[in-house]
């Protein structure tokens, strides 16, 4: 099932089970993952696309070897708040993507997720080479922890 609230999210989300998060890129996708008690978002790994069912296979395999619990896509949204084309391609992305799941599936705003991972990588000085295989896979981990804070948030109110 696919939400758009990361509220309705989180009442489908079972107890003690990290979640996955998804950058969708047109060549890679970056994967992240957070720990069991859903506070802190680690980059996984860079998956190189190839066709659309052997990457929801690749990342559902992924996931299924974690025990993860849910999924956040990152949605491109556009800066003034509207969604172009590349937001519906992510949206259909996780549309065929969420019926290869039962596992819960959200989105989250992924606006300058990419960027801020770029200035983390310059900023420890990381070889332009390196950057590129590990930049999907940050930008993952800052779509997450994005997410996580908001469920933190969530979950403290009374």
């Amino acid at each position: 099932m696919i939400y758009d609230s990361i509220s309705s999210f989180c009442g489908s989300l079972e107890p003690m089970r990290p979640l996955m998060g998804i950058d969708v890129g047109t060549k890679t996708l970056g994967l992240a993952t957070s720990d069991i008690l859903l506070t802190t978002a680690g980059a996984l790994l860079t998956v190189k696309r190839e066709k659309f069912s052997r990457d929801a296979i690749k990342v559902l395999q992924i996931s299924g070897s974690r025990n993860v619990g849910g999924f956040i896509i990152g949605l491109p949204i556009n800066m003034d708040g509207s969604e172009g084309p590349k937001a519906q391609s992510i949206r259909s992305f996780a549309w065929n993507f969420s019926k290869k799941t039962s596992l819960p599936v959200a989105f989250w705003d992924e606006r300058l997720s990419t960027v801020a991972a770029e200035k983390t990588l310059l900023e420890a000085d990381v070889a332009r080479k390196r950057r590129s295989e590990v930049i999907d896979a940050l930008a993952a981990c800052y779509i997450l922890q994005g997410a996580l804070d908001r469920i933190s948030h969530l979950r403290s109110k009374p």
